[in-house]
């Protein structure tokens, strides 16, 4: 048995039984998180002084393409209807080998890991068997807890995408699956569904079917830029052919254009809803479905979505989608000609958004999001003495609105130690490195795509 404690630390819990504790103390043994408390016994454990740290649960990133990594600083000028489809999905996704699945996925778990992520829903475009297992290659490489999300490949756009026929390939799929994803602890699979927005309401059936099949999530880029009127001329569809079929085993990416009634149904119905703020604005989606979420009792969750465009850091997300909210609160109130008093949605909320909201959207509420007895570790410890964090009157708020990647000084995936002092312990960072440049400038070049 390993025991590791990490002592003397202010912990936020997030789990409403524990609440935040000054001074405590994590037990954890083989991964798991034994007791939360104040004095607890160290004897035989590896002792991690968390004095004037933060301890919180690790950020869980709902909506990710890990794969575009290497691409980094191209996109922070695109539309998603106009040069987003046009160069990453019609063009570069394309022109990717195996082992560029692998160095993009690498070193973007490496940003998750960096950042305070220790979950993430890599949606990911492989363009064949191989590429798949490089992808969940790079993932076990790193120590990343994750789900890796099977979508259509990237080689043909015009196949995969746009009324699309074409079922999700079962045969590479079901053999990742048994082969590399079923029997490790830290990886689960999802399907990368398209949905009627993008495929025909048959294929969109099967392949929810066959995710069913299998026991794993579903998740679905839907509602977002209009696509259903602007692609097909069609008008409005909501869910479509999926309407009657929605249930907890389903996520919702983005799903801006959804009417307030499709969102009731699909809360009420179980489907989680992964909001990516930053990227949203700036892409054309539409307005962030954050409140539509609210409004139907529901809880959205965060996610970095585009790399190639954005940075993984998921504490920009908090704020970006929080604060983004509050403006449209804010708003109507001021339209209303009355002063703005309180804010509807806080600084907590917006955490749990990024922890344990993000955990019950992948279906790990009981695995991780919060820190309980009986889950795994999956720990950030935030510093809270620095000339920029410090004083820590509310820690909730030091690590929401004060603090950045500079701050987070270690993070356990599972009880392991993958940054300590402020550095990733895997040597593959640097090892690795000058092939994942390479592998960037290669696919660039090989697209041709104007800068």
């Amino acid at each position: 048995m390993t025991r590791t404690i990490i002592k003397n630390g202010t912990v936020v819990s997030l789990d409403p039984e524990i609440g935040d504790l000054d001074d405590a103390d994590v037990l954890i043994e083989d991964g798991e998180i034994v007791d939360v408390g104040h004095g607890l016994s160290s004897d035989g454990a590896e002792t991690i002084d968390a004095s004037d740290r933060i301890v919180v649960p690790g950020f869980v990133d709902s909506h990710i393409h890990l794969a575009q990594t290497q691409v980094r600083g191209i996109a922070g000028d695109w539309s998603l209807m106009g040069e987003y489809f046009e160069h990453m999905l019609g063009n570069i996704t394309g022109l990717y080998q195996p082992e560029d699945m692998y160095l993009g996925g690498l070193f973007g778990a490496f940003e998750k890991l960096y950042t305070g992520t220790t979950t993430a829903l890599d949606w990911s475009y492989p363009n064949t068997l191989e590429h798949g297992e490089r992808a969940v290659d790079a993932l076990q490489d790193t120590g990343l807890r994750a789900v890796y999300t099977y979508g259509p490949p990237g080689d043909d756009a015009a196949k995969w995408w746009f009324e699309s026929d074409v079922g999700l390939p079962e045969e590479n799929i079901r053999e990742l699956y048994e082969g590399h994803i079923r029997d490790d602890d830290l990886l689960s699979l999802a399907l990368g569904l398209r949905g009627p927005d993008f495929c025909t309401d048959g294929t969109a059936l099967r392949d929810l079917e066959l995710a069913r099949e299998l026991g794993v999530l579903s998740t679905i880029h839907m509602g977002a830029a209009l696509w259903p009127s602007s692609v097909y001329g069609e008008g409005y569809q909501g869910f479509g052919c999926l309407h009657d079929e929605l249930g907890p085993d389903v996520n919702v990416a983005h799903g801006n254009h959804f009417t307030q009634e499709d969102i009731d149904h699909a809360v009420e119905q179980g489907v989680s809803f992964s909001s990516t703020p930053e990227v949203e604005m700036q892409m054309g989606h539409g307005i962030p479905v954050t409140e539509k979420v609210l409004d139907a009792g529901g809880r959205p969750t965060w996610g970095v979505d585009v790399c190639s465009d954005i940075s993984g850091d998921m504490g920009s997300q908090m704020r970006i989608g929080l604060q983004l909210q509050r403006m449209f609160d804010n708003q109507k109130v001021l339209d209303g000609d009355e002063e703005v008093d309180e804010v509807r949605i806080t600084a907590r909320d917006t955490l749990e958004m990024a922890t344990i909201e993000g955990a019950k959207a992948l279906g790990m509420a009981d695995e991780i999001g919060s820190i309980t007895p009986g889950k795994r570790a999956d720990i950030v410890m935030i510093d809270a003495n620095d000339f920029m964090t410090a004083p820590s009157h509310s820690p909730v708020q030091t690590v929401v609105f004060q603090s950045d990647p500079s701050h987070i000084d270690t993070v356990l995936v599972d009880g392991e130690v993958v940054k300590r002092d402020g550095e990733l312990t895997n040597p593959k960072v640097h090892e690795e490195f000058d092939r994942f440049v390479a592998s960037g400038q290669r696919l660039l070049d090989e697209a041709g795509v104007d800068l």
